[in-house]
C-alpha cells in the first residue's frame, strides 16, 4: 500500500513547480516577472542618478557646472526614486494580493483533483494520512517558493547584474570582494536545507495529532460532550503535550540555524568593510571620481542589505519550504487509481468471488476468501456483530475497495478493470457515518443527483419517501446555526441521508446502518418502505437490529470477515447459529416496543 518516495534534488523541484506555478496563473505570473525586472532596473538607475548629482555638485564646486545642471540632476534622482517607490508598491500588491491567493486556490483544486483519483483504501493508511497533511502545507509553500525564485531572478539577478557590471568598470575587484561574500553565505544556507527538510518529516505526525486534539476542545461537534464528561483537561493536556513537543524540534531547528546565520553576518561585515576600504583607496588615487565614490558608497550599504535579505530571509524561507514542497509532489507522484470505461448492466447483478481485503497496517483480514451473488431485484441484509466486516464488505461491494484477492463485478464491470467513474454510475447508498452538510435543505438532499434534475419537487419527494417530516421547514432553509441557520435532530438529519440516497437515480443501493438514531419500530417502517423502493433493484441492508433483517429475500451472517450462514429469516431460525443466538438476544427489543404500540 505504502510507495516509495523519491527525493528531488533542488533544481528537480525547480523544474517541477514553476510549470505548476505557471498554469495556475499563467498571465500573472508572466506580470510579476515583468515587474520584476523593471524593479530591479530601478535600483541601478538610483545608483547611475546619485552618481551622476554628485558630479554635478562637484563640478559646480569648481564652476564647471551651474545652479540649471545639479537642479536637472537632482529631479532625475527624485523622479527615478519616486519611480522605484511606485514599482515596488505595485510588485508587492500583485504579488502578495493577486498571484499568491490565486495560485493556492488553484493548487487547492489540483490536489483535490488528486485525491479523487487516489484509491480510497489509501485513507486507512495512517502513513498516507501523515503524508496528506505535508502536501496540504504544501499549497501555501509552493506559490511562497515560486514567488522568491522570480524574486531571486528577475528582481534580484537583474539587479546584481546591472549592478555587477557598473563596478566591474570602475574596479574590478569590487565584485570579487562582493562575490568572496556572499558565497559563504550560500554554502552556510545548504546546510539548512537538511535541517528544514528533517524538521518536517517529524513535525506532520505531530502536527496531525495535535490538530485533532485542538478539534475535540474547540470544534461545535465535540464542544458539548467534552465540557458535560469533564474531558476538556484531558484533551488540553495532549493538546499542550504536543505542542510543547513540536515546539521543541522548532526550536532545535531555529537555534541551528541561528548559529549559520551569524556565521553570515560575520562574512557580510568583513565582505563590507573589505569593499568600503577599496573604494576609498580607489578615490584617492583618483582612479574614480567623487561622485563615483558616492554613488558606490551608498550603494554598498543597500548591496549588502539585499544580500543578508536575499540569503538570510528569501533563501533561508525556500529551505524551510522546500521539504513542504517536495511533500506535495510526492502526493501528485502517487499512483492513481484508473481502469476502463464501462457501463453497469445491473441485470447481471452483483457478485464476489472468493475476495479477501486487509487495511493497511494490520494483519487480520477485515473479509477473507468470501463469495456471494446478487441478483437483479433482490434485497439481501448483512448482520453481523462489530467488527464482524460488514462496511469493508460494503465497500467492497460498491467498488470503492478492490479486492487484495478474488474478483468483485458490478453490472458485470470488474472493480479491479474499470475505472471508478463508471462503477460508481447507477450506484446509492446511505452510511451510517452521513455527513450534515452546511447547506439548504434542498441542496442537502439533491446534491446526490445530477445539478441539472436538482429542483424542489424531485428533493420533496425523496424527503416524503424517507419519512421525513418538514412541519414549517422550508427547502431554501439553512441547516446550521453556524451560518445563520437552523439546527435539526439526530433522527431528522438521518431521514435526510436517506432521502438523498433516494434521490440518486440507481440501480444497485446500499443501506448501511443509517438508522441508528431512530428506535426499532420506525425503523422497521423505514426498511419496509425501502424494500418497495428497491424493487426490481440490486439491494444490500446492513444493519445490527435483526427486525429489520427479516424483510430481506436473503440473509448473510458474517463473522470475523467470513459468511457463517445464509437464509431467509425463518430458516436462519430453524436452525441453531449465529444468527439464532443474535435473534434471543435483540427479540426483547421488538417485544417491548410491540407492547408500547398495543397500548
Amino acid at each position: 500500500m505504502n510507495e516509495e518516495k523519491k527525493n528531488y534534488t533542488f533544481f528537480e523541484v525547480i523544474a517541477r513547480i514553476i510549470p505548476i506555478q505557471f498554469q495556475s496563473a499563467p498571465f500573472n505570473c508572466i506580470l510579476e516577472n515583468l515587474l520584476a525586472v523593471i524593479h530591479g532596473l530601478s535600483f541601478s538607475l538610483t545608483v547611475v542618478a546619485t552618481q551622476h548629482l554628485f558630479d554635478t555638485i562637484a563640478k559646480a564646486a569648481v564652476n564647471e557646472a551651474g545652479f540649471q545642471d545639479c537642479l536637472v540632476s537632482l529631479l532625475l534622482l527624485s523622479g527615478v526614486t519616486f519611480g522605484q517607490q511606485i514599482l515596488n508598491g505595485v510588485h508587492n500588491f500583485h504579488g502578495t494580493g493577486i498571484l499568491f491567493p490565486k495560485s493556492m486556490g488553484k493548487l487547492t483544486v489540483l490536489l483535490h483533483r488528486k485525491l479523487k483519483s487516489i484509491d480510497p483504501a489509501q485513507f486507512e493508511n495512517t502513513d498516507f494520512l501523515d503524508d496528506l497533511n505535508k502536501a496540504r502545507e504544501g499549497i501555501r509553500a509552493i506559490p511562497l517558493f515560486c514567488m522568491i525564485l522570480y524574486l531571486c531572478i528577475s528582481f534580484y539577478g537583474v539587479y546584481f547584474l546591472s549592478i555587477g557590471v557598473y563596478l566591474f568598470t570602475l574596479k574590478p575587484m569590487l565584485l570579487i570582494t562582493l562575490l568572496l561574500a556572499f558565497i559563504p553565505a550560500i554554502l552556510a544556507q545548504t546546510i539548512q536545507v537538511r535541517v528544514f527538510t528533517r524538521l518536517e518529516e517529524q513535525s506532520a505526525p505531530l502536527r496531525r495529532e495535535n490538530e485533532y486534539y485542538q478539534k475535540t476542545i474547540c470544534d461545535r461537534e465535540y464542544f458539548k460532550e467534552t465540557r458535560i464528561l469533564g474531558a476538556f483537561s484531558f484533551f488540553n493536556q495532549l493538546f499542550t503535550g504536543t505542542m510543547e513537543l513540536l515546539t521543541c524540534k522548532i526550536w532545535k531547528a531555529e537555534m541551528k540555524t541561528a548559529l549559520l546565520k551569524l556565521m553570515l553576518n560575520i562574512t557580510t561585515f568583513a565582505g563590507m568593510g573589505a569593499s568600503a576600504y577599496l573604494l576609498f583607496t580607489a578615490t584617492m588615487n583618483g582612479e574614480i571620481t567623487i561622485g563615483m565614490f558616492a554613488a558606490v558608497f551608498a550603494a554598498l550599504g543597500q548591496i549588502f542589505a539585499i544580500m543578508d535579505e536575499i540569503v538570510g530571509k528569501h533563501v533561508s524561507s525556500m529551505n524551510k519550504d522546500i521539504g513542504k514542497v517536495n511533500n506535495f509532489l510526492h502526493l501528485l507522484d502517487m499512483h492513481e487509481r484508473t481502469g476502463l470505461d464501462g457501463i453497469p448492466d445491473f441485470t447481471k447483478g452483483v457478485a464476489a468471488h472468493g475476495i479477501s481485503y486487509t487495511y493497511p497496517g494490520r494483519e487480520k483480514p477485515a473479509v477473507k476468501n468470501l463469495s456471494l451473488n446478487l441478483a437483479e431485484g433482490e434485497t439481501i441484509a448483512i448482520v453481523g456483530e462489530n467488527g464482524a466486516g460488514k462496511s469493508t464488505l460494503v465497500r467492497l461491494l460498491t467498488g470503492i475497495y478492490r479486492p487484495l484477492k478474488g474478483r468483485v463485478t458490478i453490472g458485470g464491470l470488474d472493480t479491479g478493470e474499470i475505472a471508478p467513474s463508471s462503477l460508481y454510475k447507477g450506484i446509492s447508498g446511505v452510511f451510517q457515518k452521513f455527513q450534515r452538510y452546511k447547506m439548504t435543505l434542498e441542496e442537502n438532499v439533491a446534491i446526490s443527483g445530477s445539478p441539472t434534475k436538482a429542483g424542489s419537487h424531485q428533493a420533496e419527494s425523496a424527503l416524503r419517501e424517507a419519512g421525513f417530516e418538514k412541519g414549517k421547514i422550508r427547502m431554501d432553509d439553512m441547516l446550521s446555526p453556524e451560518f445563520g441557520g437552523i439546527d435539526l435532530s439526530g433522527g431528522q438529519w438521518q431521514r435526510i441521508a436517506i432521502a438523498r440516497g433516494l434521490y440518486r437515480v440507481n440501480g444497485f443501493i446500499v443501506l448501511d446502518e443509517p438508522t441508528s438514531a431512530i428506535d426499532p419500530i420506525e425503523e422497521t417502517r423505514i426498511y419496509k418502505q425501502f424494500q418497495r423502493l428497491a424493487e426490481g433493484k440490486c439491494a444490500v441492508v446492513v444493519t445490527h437490529r435483526l427486525g429489520s433483517a427479516k424483510l430481506a429475500d436473503r440473509i448473510v451472517v458474517l463473522d470475523s470477515g467470513e459468511i457463517v450462514d445464509m437464509g431467509t429469516h425463518d430458516e436462519l431460525l430453524s436452525r441453531p447459529g449465529k444468527y439464532a443466538d443474535m435473534w434471543v438476544a435483540q427479540a426483547q427489543w421488538y417485544e417491548r416496543e410491540e407492547e408500547k404500540l398495543v397500548r
